[in-house]
């Protein structure tokens, strides 16, 4: 059986190939995997319409995890009737994200409608709990979950045949750029994505589906690669972390490492913007500091 996968850019901040959602046709209505960011939603919603579909056909929403530009517009959809599929711990946050967008806007602060715009609760009813295991039947396809945490720890990924779309556990590849890893607080643990690597590693697949940004089909050369760049981010934070240095003082140096990183790889300027919109530096300084600090009070 041949599967149709259209991917949809969601050009987020103007910038294409950054942050995309993806669309299969089933005999149950259309399959969206990943909604994006809310920010996005009417563009996505007309990129629908031009690839000749109606976006009011979607009727099942597959979330690799709930961070806002993958999971933030999932609300309009479940508001039409789809179900949302995601993982147990993420669904009571999308039932009530209230303490998930408090959380955000301490570190988006005021540019959290600019970014994401706006996040309603989605009826209980409409939200479908997703775990390591399960399988997903929706019309003559069926997607296997697989449960990979270390970026968030709600995160799964979705196989369909010989596709996983990875999320954010496959981490982000601009063009034919490196790939690097996502790193922001609060869950990032290299014990855990360590583990998912090689879960998806075993799955011998022929095709990975990256959120940032599309398809990879070379897969075990790509998590090879990840992996190596996650264990070099994270030793160049650790004696910053040793030393408790300041997040500000650390954050610019970390900003030049990464794309004197990107550079060396052969990177273009506009190329490099692009994974900055995707993964910001400073991000990851945050995250992979809180990481160093839970491995040190043995919380990891």
């Amino acid at each position: 059986m041949s599967t149709q996968i259209h991917i949809i850019d969601l050009e987020f901040l103007d910038l294409s190939d950054t942050i995309a959602s993806f669309l299969i046709p089933s005999e149950d209505g259309l399959i969206l995997i990943e909604s994006g960011p809310e920010t996005t939603y009417e563009h996505l919603v007309q990129a629908i319409k031009e690839k000749g579909f109606n976006p009011d056909d979607i009727k099942h929403v597959l979330l690799t995890h709930i961070h806002f530009d993958h999971a933030g517009a999932a609300w309009k959809f479940a508001e039409k009737g789809a179900k949302i599929y995601v993982h147990p711990i993420g669904l009571p946050h999308l039932q009530d994200p209230q303490r998930l967008w408090s959380s955000a806007k301490m570190i988006y602060g005021d540019d959290m409608d600019r970014l994401w715009g706006t996040m309603k609760p989605i009826d209980a009813e409409k939200l479908v709990a997703v775990d390591d295991g399960d399988e997903i039947h929706i019309g003559e396809y069926h997607f296997k979950v697989h449960y990979t945490p270390g970026h968030a720890i709600h995160h799964n990924a979705y196989q369909l045949g010989e596709t996983i779309f990875v999320g954010d556990v496959g981490g982000i590849k601009i063009h034919n750029g490196p790939v690097v890893p996502p790193c922001p607080p609060p869950d990032i643990d290299l014990g855990a994505w360590k583990n998912s690597i090689e879960k998806l590693k075993a799955l011998h697949a022929k095709q990975l589906v990256l959120t940032h940004c599309g398809f990879v089909e070379n897969p075990n050369n790509h998590l090879d690669a990840l992996e190596k760049m996650l264990h070099d981010w994270a030793n160049w934070m650790k004696p910053h972390y040793e030393a408790n240095s300041n997040p500000a003082e650390i954050t610019p140096k970390f900003v030049e490492y990464t794309k004197n990183q990107l550079t060396d790889l052969g990177v273009a300027e506009k190329d490099i913007d692009r994974y900055d919109k995707a993964n910001p530096s400073w991000m990851s300084v945050m995250g992979l500091l809180r990481y160093w600090k839970l491995k040190d009070q043995g919380r990891l």
